[in-house]
């Protein structure tokens, strides 16, 4: 490899990730909502060909649903996608990873990838279903994976090396923007960005009620509060300023929005933001699969 080739690979996340396993196949174990996402943000954006992935399903309809839509292989065994994939992908809801690893455990190889996207279930967890040295990578995204603008946080089990983190990375990259944390922060990632959406959901809703108290139409008061919403978002994102100071830009003295800020600090909305997801971190915990985290 020439230096040019070596710079570019430890700049380039595709590449890392090409290199980091021996093969580019990924079998999404689970052909529900959150898989199909992956599957066709893949596909879109041309990150894997429809050769270059498979997908499990329990239901032949399903299965046939999703063949016929991305043109991907799509099989009813579990096993099987194991035994012909790089990287296996596991996008079953939590309640069903039990099964799906007893299943396929005694299939998995050391040179294999395991990507865990079942909330609350630890890495450890995965891990004693599995032979020694196999490289799981945990995963904690959102709903915005839909439109490829999810926000995904992956940690290293006890055997996953950075490699194999550029793997996840590199899937990831196509439906979103990609972190990499410690598995000892996923309760915390799972209260605010993965359950963010809801709040956010939960605030737009509240705005559009208050336009139509205001006398606006509701097709008015949703185009009005989404436009608000995104082109607030972008401010946040692309400006690089804090909240604070974007804030004050629409904030003047005496004005119509320092009274309506007076009034929710008054009913305790910042209060009530920082209780809510706290108490989703307990939750998150409480349901959490796989023992006590370490500091890894």
């Amino acid at each position: 490899m020439s230096a040019h080739e070596r710079r570019e690979a430890r700049t380039n996340p595709r590449r890392r990730a090409e290199e980091a396993i021996s093969g580019r196949r990924v079998a999404f174990l689970g052909g529900g909502k959150m898989g199909e996402a992956l599957v066709s943000g893949l596909i879109r954006s041309g990150g894997r060909a429809v050769d270059e992935i498979t997908v499990t399903c329990r239901r032949e309809e399903r299965a046939r649903e999703l063949a016929e839509r991305y043109g991907v292989a799509t099989t009813l065994s579990n096993p099987e996608a194991v035994s012909w994939a790089d990287t296996l992908v596991l996008t079953v809801k939590p309640q069903d990873i039990e099964v799906l690893l007893a299943q396929i455990g005694s299939s998995v190889r050391p040179q294999q990838l395991v990507i865990s996207f079942a909330a609350g279930v630890r890495t450890s967890f995965v891990e004693k279903y599995l032979a020694d040295e196999v490289p799981v990578v945990r995963v904690m995204s959102n709903v915005a994976v839909l439109v490829d603008e999810a926000m995904s946080v992956v940690a290293p089990g006890s055997h996953a090396q950075e490699r194999h983190l550029d793997v996840a990375e590199e899937l990831l990259g196509y439906v979103g923007k990609v972190l990499r944390l410690p598995e000892v922060h996923l309760d915390a990632i799972t209260a605010t960005s993965g359950s963010g959406p809801a709040y956010f959901f939960l605030l737009a809703e509240a705005m559009i009620e208050a336009c139509i108290l205001l006398g606006l139409s509701r097709d008015v008061a949703t185009e009005l509060i989404i436009q608000t919403m995104l082109g607030s978002a972008r401010m946040l994102r692309d400006t690089g300023r804090h909240p604070v100071e974007l804030r004050e830009m629409v904030t003047s003295p005496g004005g119509t929005t320092i009274a309506a800020i007076r009034v929710l600090e008054e009913t305790g909305v910042r209060a009530a933001f920082l209780n809510a997801i706290d108490a989703a971190r307990r939750r998150s915990a409480e349901l959490a699969q796989g023992g006590e985290e370490d500091d890894r």
